[in-house]
């Protein structure tokens, strides 16, 4: 099995697709006019407009109803993207070291769901980070 994708529901895809550009410095593509992806070298982030949630059951997803994940994204340099995002985005928290050896801020997309760029600085989250 191979994880293919994260997929957001927006009210104004728009707005969300060039917020998620923005953050990633990577350029959508559009597959349909109501939905695009950004393509990182981790991870796939699906954007869908709101009413694409009823091609699969109408009512089985929401925009701006998260507050269970956040979309995580390991970076070279937290310090210098924090330098060039903290005054675009809402931020959740400014920099940080977590407990488990992360440097890490935090925000909001439009959307509101919480969105984090960290990096590994001890020696142990170096080691953990190494082989993904």
């Amino acid at each position: 099995m191979k994880f293919a994708s994260t997929r957001l529901y927006a009210t104004d895809i728009a707005k969300m697709v060039a917020f998620y550009e923005m953050v990633t410095e990577r350029e959508a593509t559009w597959l349909a006019p109501v939905f695009a992806e950004i393509v990182t070298p981790g991870a796939t982030i699906a954007i869908g407009a709101a009413e694409t949630v009823a091609l699969w059951k109408e009512g089985s997803g929401e925009p701006a109803m998260n507050r269970t994940a956040t979309l995580e994204f390991q970076v070279d340099d937290v310090d210098a993207d924090y330098a060039r995002l903290k005054d675009k985005v809402t931020l959740v928290h400014a920099l940080k070291t977590m407990p488990w050896g992360n440097k890490t801020f935090q925000f909001r997309d439009p959307e509101g769901t919480a969105v984090s760029l960290f990096a590994p600085i001890t020696g142990s989250a170096k080691e953990r980070f190494a082989d993904r």
